[in-house]
């Protein structure tokens, strides 16, 4: 079976911005309230912060709950990673996540600015400036077989599929209009030549886009 490169779970607003002007450390998603950008995954039962043992079922837990399905590495971009602009000036930072972050395989930042990897719990980060079909290489073999998750955002997504190197995307489009910031599309039918798409409304107010290449 081959490897797949999935987008999973990436949100844009309803005129497709994955994030907001201006990221600073204390706003990572710019002027975007990540509150309302993703607020259809933070009451699901999947949700990987919850404590209660409560939260709701149905489609969106299905997607929150399908996010580490067969995955065996994730690709980001270097905003994704850090708010920082330029040359590291310290190696301080390690991430918006902690010593525990959220994706426990092999991490290919892509940045212009390299620095050397580093392993928090069982994720280790590398950092590479390196074109998009090498650095999916690079993730596929450290996959050992599994699937590559593209994790954002906007700009390092449209790269690869700019580069026909995505198979499979699903997006959530939150009922909110952003006006600026880090643009995926300015219409899901952009991609209709190239992926087959299905629409599928959550009663939490988003919309799921699951697009396969034709």
């Amino acid at each position: 079976m081959s490897q797949l490169l999935r987008v999973q779970n990436f949100t844009v607003s309803l005129d497709g911005f994955g994030a907001g002007e201006g990221q600073s450390l204390e706003r990572p998603f710019g002027h975007a309230d990540p509150a309302e950008l993703v607020s259809w995954a933070f009451p699901t039962a999947s949700w990987p912060n919850r404590t209660d043992g409560g939260g709701t079922r149905g489609l969106d837990d299905y997607f929150t709950r399908d996010f580490h399905n067969n995955i065996g590495a994730e690709i980001m971009g270097a905003h994704k990673f850090s708010p920082h602009r330029g040359p590291w000036k310290d190696l301080d930072w390690q991430g918006w996540w902690g010593e525990e972050p959220p994706f426990h395989t092999p991490v290919f930042v892509m940045t212009h600015h390299l620095r050397p990897s580093f392993t928090l719990s069982d994720t280790t980060f590398h950092f590479t400036d390196a074109d998009p079909a090498s650095v999916l290489e690079a993730a596929k073999q450290a996959a050992q077989g599994k699937d590559v998750r593209l994790g954002g955002g906007a700009t390092v997504i449209r790269e690869f599929l700019e580069a026909d190197l995505v198979d499979t995307l699903h997006v959530a489009v939150a009922p909110v209009e952003l006006g600026s910031g880090a643009r995926l599309w300015k219409s899901p039918e952009e991609l209709t030549d190239r992926f087959n798409l299905e629409v599928v409304p959550s009663p939490s107010g988003v919309t799921h886009h699951l697009f396969w290449k034709k």
